[in-house]
């Protein structure tokens, strides 16, 4: 069996677009994981007309797939211009009855995943679209939702609902088009999968990640290996007779902060020690602030006595993220000009990091309130610092998140060219700012010092 996946527009042809939103990024995103989850489970070749963002005519995604004779082609669009919810096509004119049970199948199998989201169910449609006109075998175009509707946006922007309407359509073509699924192998029997939440050469390293863990609220004990001639203190967080158990609690330990944690399996003969990351030289943008709130504010306050109270925002959700808030902060003093906005973004926006802005005919992102745009800052950050899912709890407001090479830069310096362009000295010119800010958090705690002394001597 094999099927054409068509991800909607692409390179110079935008699709829709709403704010900063372009619809051929959503189609392809949704194409690719539609692609990985038939491959994963089913036994079919999988084809796809495009899987970067490169512009093809129309013709050249149906010529694509009649010349491959494929016997399937899906088309994955979202719309917009009015509207809300989910709806599938299939040509107006002569179609097999095939086809009609393939849309049938299909468009339930997605509303069945949608149904706990809200979506409006907008039916099964025909029309003449040139792709389903000019195909060769069984077609179908779908309308996933509506990217200028603020609700369905806001599900488009969810990865959690992006994943489960994927696996729907997914789901739905294989059950329509009868594919096999792949044998999953099982578990051999006695196997235990070992969470491994860091491996020490020093024990006194190991004690303070597994008192990190007790804190965490995740149980952990230290024994120790020896690879190599080399002795290590590993810190188990646990120990699972199926694989998805332990990687589920990989996933929850990278969420608080330990990216380096692995799985080793008892029974197979423990792999060698995963080779030690080298240390990260620069300033992180991950770690703790240590500045206070209210002395950043006044540093502000100085040049712009009108500046918006961020401050202690940035603190309290950078803490959420594991980011620096208080470096954060320093770098939306640098995209702003002291909250005075002399580029193009609005102060209206509270976008204070400049998201998707890129010149006078667009100005960025636009956020609802000041904590939605700190929280589209640390996002954004997060994304380029780290490689792990949001906290628990925590919904993406980032419309770019997803455009970001996750944890391609762990520092700030590393932020050249990639936040700003060309940008060369980005980085060094937050950190000249977070030093200023250091300084002046100094000569206020010497001021204090002062203070106190002078009445200590009236005292005495």
């Amino acid at each position: 069996m094999r099927i054409v996946i068509d991800p909607g527009h692409g390179g110079s042809d935008p699709g829709a677009v709403y704010k900063q939103h372009r619809e051929k990024d959503f189609n392809l995103k949704v194409s690719l994981l539609v692609r990985d989850h038939l491959l994963k489970s089913y036994e079919a070749e999988i084809l796809m007309t495009r899987t970067t963002d490169k512009t093809m005519a129309l013709k050249e995604r149906t010529d694509f797939a009649n010349n491959r004779k494929a016997d399937f082609f899906c088309s994955i669009h979202h719309n917009a211009a009015g509207g809300s919810g989910f709806e599938s096509y299939i040509f107006n004119g002569t179609v097999p009855d095939s086809t009609k049970q393939i849309q049938t199948v299909v468009h339930k199998e997605f509303m069945f995943a949608a149904k706990k989201y809200g979506v409006n169910d907008r039916g099964q449609k025909r029309a003449n679209f040139y792709v389903l006109r000019n195909t060769r075998m069984n077609a179908l175009l779908l309308e996933v939702l509506f990217i200028d509707n603020e609700h369905d946006l806001k599900l488009i922007l969810n990865d959690q609902f992006v994943s489960d309407v994927s696996k729907a359509i997914a789901t739905g073509i294989a059950k329509a088009l009868n594919l096999k699924e792949k044998p999953v192998p099982p578990p051999d029997p006695g196997t235990l999968y070992k969470v491994i939440a860091g491996s020490f050469k020093e024990e006194e390293n190991a004690k303070d990640r597994a008192q990190f863990l007790l804190n965490n609220k995740i149980e952990a004990y230290i024994y120790p290996i020896t690879i190599d001639g080399t002795k290590f203190y590993r810190v188990q967080a646990g120990a699972f007779s199926e694989k998805k158990n332990a990687e589920g609690r990989v996933a929850a330990l990278k969420r608080v902060g330990i990216p380096d944690a692995f799985i080793v399996t008892e029974g197979k003969g423990e792999p060698e020690e995963p080779p030690q990351p080298e240390p990260i030289q620069g300033f992180t943008i991950q770690g703790s602030s240590v500045l206070a709130a209210l002395n950043m504010q006044a540093f502000v306050k100085r040049i712009n006595p009108n500046a918006p109270n961020l401050a202690s925002l940035y603190i309290e959700i950078g803490n959420k993220y594991g980011i620096r808030g208080d470096t954060a902060y320093a770098q939306a003093v640098h995209e702003t000009n002291y909250f005075r906005y002399t580029g193009v973004v609005k102060p209206e926006q509270n976008n204070y990091a400049g998201i998707g802005a890129t010149g006078p005919d667009e100005p960025g992102a636009s956020f609802a309130t000041p904590r939605e745009g700190v929280t589209a800052h640390i996002q954004h950050l997060y994304a380029y610092a780290s490689k792990a899912e949001l906290p628990d709890g925590e919904t993406l407001v980032d419309p770019r998140f997803n455009l970001v090479a996750r944890g391609s830069a762990p520092i700030w310096v590393a932020l050249n060219g990639k936040w700003a362009v060309p940008g060369t000295n980005y980085g060094q010119l937050i950190l000249g700012i977070y030093d200023r800010m250091i300084d002046f958090e100094v000569s206020k705690l010497n001021e204090q010092l002062d203070l106190l002394e002078k009445t200590k001597q009236q005292l005495d």
